[in-house]
């Protein structure tokens, strides 16, 4: 015996059918708060430094980073 049950509904009529909470205000918070800290650490910071920290690798790293993968790769079982 097979039984198929197809519900529509949308996310939040599923929320508060299941109980759930709506977390939807603290989210927004959470993320005014998070913008605000990010807004406010990158007025302290140099454009030179804010990209040093995206990107850490350097031109001069890229051998070494190129030897290590080809020595993972390279690297017999046992």
């Amino acid at each position: 015996m097979k039984v198929n049950i197809s519900v529509d509904c949308t996310p939040d009529e599923a929320r508060a059918f299941l109980g759930l909470p709506n977390i939807a205000p603290m989210q927004e918070a959470a993320m005014k708060q998070m913008q605000a800290n990010m807004e406010k650490a990158t007025q302290s910071m140099d454009p030179e430094s804010v990209m040093k920290a995206l990107f850490p690798i350097r031109p001069e790293n890229l051998a070494d980073m190129q030897k290590a993968f080809w020595s993972q790769f390279t690297k017999t079982g046992g």
